[in-house]
């Protein structure tokens, strides 16, 4: 099937209206009308390759929601008309140990992710920024009906990806966590943790976010320039998930956690961030990282978020608003995370 898509033909060309090619659906698969794609940051990282290994043309985009117009034979788990959802992957080796621990994320064969990688025919995966894809039934996602689609779609990556080390460290009443920057990761933190009920503490270099940290659910907003302010929290949190993908001192955060307390890294800072062995040490610290998380978690997520009501804060923009959307991403100039509306790309 040849469809509509917008991709970047370069590292250095902006996005641009292409036709690509989708497989017809096979008997495990679900075709998907893209209604609302998200837009993160990596996506920008891939189009422009900063990555390094993007090939082109490229079409980004892994936070997918949209109607399955078709399904094969032995598809169960979605049908047709039903609102459904795919994120990062659309495929592993299923066989490993971790993938049959239900950890797809962590497959040692890698993960089949949805844009940008090897497709299995020779060929390479396109993502989101397009008007169908067909995904096998085992990697898509079902949407609660409760959830507003284009509020739910960055759930399927900025969702997960805090979601996963929360529950991971078991992150709930009675513990005290620290969630570091306020942006498209930050901003689900800190809803996930104060839906999960620990005492919640932001941190922010900005002022302005202060408020916003507040109504999103925080307990407390610390300015992280503010020592006296970080001074007050040193060796009292259990957990700190660190969200900022910029340079930032890594050890300021570390000596706030208690004996054993976890700082867990989920955003991707672009150069290696220097860690003070003393800082781990005394007391006994753990510095951790955490992907997305697997099919089975993600659908969990999914499902909790309709329990309790929490969607992303969104900023809703045409297909043909993409490249200024990606300059104003550059500059945090978005509250908190920018969704296509897919149906402009008819247009």
């Amino acid at each position: 099937m040849t469809v509509k898509a917008y991709a970047a033909s370069s590292a250095t060309s902006p996005l641009g209206p292409i036709d690509i090619e989708r497989r017809e659906p096979g008997d495990s698969d679900v075709e998907i009308q893209i209604l609302h794609c998200g837009v993160c940051h990596s996506d920008l990282h891939q189009a422009r390759n900063e990555w390094s290994g993007t090939r082109y043309p490229c079409v980004p985009g892994h936070e997918i929601v949209g109607r399955a117009t078709r399904v094969g034979t032995s598809v169960k788990k979605v049908s047709v008309g039903d609102m459904a959802a795919v994120g990062c992957m659309v495929d592993a080796c299923r066989t490993c140990a971790n993938c049959k621990r239900g950890l797809e994320q962590y497959c040692e064969s890698f993960p089949r992710f949805t844009y940008n990688s090897d497709d299995g025919k020779g060929g390479y995966t396109f993502g989101g920024y397009s008007q169908s894809i067909v995904v096998d039934e085992a990697f898509t996602l079902k949407v609660p009906t409760t959830l507003d689609p284009a509020a739910a779609a960055p759930l399927l990556c900025a969702g997960i990806t805090t979601y996963s080390p929360l529950r991971h460290w078991q992150v709930g009443p009675g513990k005290k966590v620290g969630i570091i920057g306020l942006g498209g990761l930050g901003h689900m933190g800190v809803k996930f943790a104060r839906a999960f009920g620990a005492h919640v503490v932001l941190f922010t270099t900005s002022e302005k976010k202060v408020a916003d940290g507040l109504r999103l659910g925080a307990h407390e907003v610390v300015l992280s320039s503010d020592e006296s302010a970080m001074q007050k929290h040193r060796s009292s949190f259990d957990f700190l998930l660190d969200a900022v993908s910029a340079d930032h001192d890594i050890n300021a955060y570390l000596q706030l956690l208690r004996l054993d307390g976890t700082l867990c890294l989920v955003g991707a800072p672009e150069k290696p961030l220097p860690v003070g062995a003393f800082n781990l040490l005394l007391p006994r610290r753990n510095f951790a990282g955490s992907g997305i998380g697997g099919i089975a978690e993600t659908q969990e997520m999914l499902d909790f978020c309709a329990e309790h009501a929490i969607v992303s804060d969104i900023e809703s923009i045409q297909i043909q608003q993409i490249n200024h959307a990606y300059e104003r991403m550059l500059k945090g100039d978005v509250r908190y995370r920018f969704v296509i509306d897919m149906a402009s790309l008819a247009s």
